[in-house]
């Protein structure tokens, strides 16, 4: 029993590398995938659709259009197949869930890059 408390508090205290991000975001999440003896890494890039939950049970969705089918895939944050998350645009957005993209396709799916103007 100790082992397994001992993985938990050292899960608790490791730190994530990652960049803040929100719901909207267009992020490329690459994870590890082990294949029998073989280890890659393989590149998921979509748009973040909620962020659910807080420390060790955190989890975010990544949403991506392939072939024209949706793909969603849920990633724990904590996730030690994780091995880097970058933001490629961020998303202005109202809403901290967007599951209404589940419905939309083509340009309505859209969603509006945020701005930043830098001020003098």
């Amino acid at each position: 029993m100790s082992n397994l408390m001992n993985y938990v508090v050292e899960q608790a205290k490791r730190e994530t590398k990652f960049p803040k991000f929100k719901p909207g975001d267009n992020v490329t999440v690459g994870y590890k995938i082990i294949e029998g003896s073989k280890e890659r890494i393989q590149a998921f890039r979509g748009d973040v659709i909620q962020i659910n939950g807080e420390g060790l049970t955190k989890t975010f969705t990544v949403r991506k259009m392939s072939n024209g089918v949706g793909v969603e895939r849920i990633f724990p944050m904590q996730a030690p197949t994780i091995v880097d998350i970058k933001i490629n645009k961020f998303g202005r957005v109202r809403r901290a869930k967007l599951y209404y993209l589940r419905e939309r396709v083509g340009k309505k799916a859209r969603i509006k890059e945020r701005k930043f103007i830098k001020k003098n």
